[in-house]
């Protein structure tokens, strides 16, 4: 296993070494972090590392994404994303992502023709195959290449290089912008993005980190990690509905089945 790994880090290595130079589009999630810090180990200056932020975008994870890119040593810049201006975007289709990509990845695309840098890089890895991803079409349609998938890492393996790498990211939950707390079909507007974040980083002070508050119009529905179903249910259960209260729902949810990727996925079309 460990073998397969180091083969899989060398093989990513060589893919960014024959690159020459890139734009990374960078979050701060475990994915992009990884990513970031072997293309700037392997290429240097030539590794540009981007991270769009954006109403939908919580400012602590800009904070992190910040505080890791410092600590990476990589030359990093910070963007706004200008996705909630876009009609088709804020209509909240099954695509939706897709907008959203392609007005990123063609920012990125700019930036790396006025750096001389030939790629633009995504995070993406080979467990994200099995999710609803339409991005990926945007990310096709610019030529957006995705290194970790293509040295065959899956998130396990990014997580484990990333914990021998250093990075403190290596048990960082998974985390999506706010605009994935909607179901498809229910508009995406500011003052419901700040809600819903308003509700997450409320609970987040409690000491929640696998954590999601998804829309449905006056009910929050809360999806947290098997571990922490107790806490919420428990001794913190009065504070957990006081402070999603607080944020501007009416009623206060708990999914039994807890978090789950691509959740907002799972209703017929």
């Amino acid at each position: 296993m460990e073998i397969l790994l180091h083969e899989k880090s060398n093989r990513l290595r060589a893919i960014l070494k024959d690159m020459g130079g890139c734009v990374i589009g960078y979050s701060g999630g475990v994915d992009s972090t990884l990513l970031f810090a072997v293309a700037a180990e392997v290429l240097g200056n030539r590794a540009l590392a981007v991270t769009a932020t954006s109403k939908t975008y919580p400012e602590r994870e800009l904070n992190e994404a910040r505080e890791l890119a410092e600590r990476i040593g990589g030359r990093h810049r910070v963007i706004v994303s200008e996705e909630l201006d876009i009609p088709e975007f804020r209509e909240n289709p099954r695509d939706r992502c897709y907008f959203c990509k392609k007005e990123l990845f063609g920012k990125l695309r700019g930036i790396a023709d006025e750096e001389g840098l030939e790629y633009v890089l995504d995070g993406t890895n080979l467990d994200d195959a099995a999710d609803h991803r339409p991005g990926r079409i945007a990310a096709d349609e610019l030529k957006v290449r995705s290194p970790l998938e293509e040295a065959g890492f899956t998130k396990q393996d990014i997580r484990d290089l990333s914990r021998e790498m250093g990075l403190s990211t290596w048990d960082k939950p998974a985390f999506a912008c706010l605009s994935s707390r909607f179901p498809y079909g229910t508009a995406i507007t500011p003052e419901r993005v700040s809600q819903v974040g308003l509700a997450e980083e409320s609970l987040r002070t409690l000491g929640f980190r696998t954590l999601r508050v998804r829309y449905h119009g006056s009910v929050a529905r809360i999806e947290l990690g098997q571990d922490e179903f107790a806490q919420a249910t428990g001794a913190l259960r009065d504070q957990v509905v006081w402070l999603v209260k607080e944020a501007g729902f009416t009623y206060v949810a708990l999914d039994l089945q807890g978090y789950r990727t691509g959740a907002m996925n799972e209703e017929t079309p």
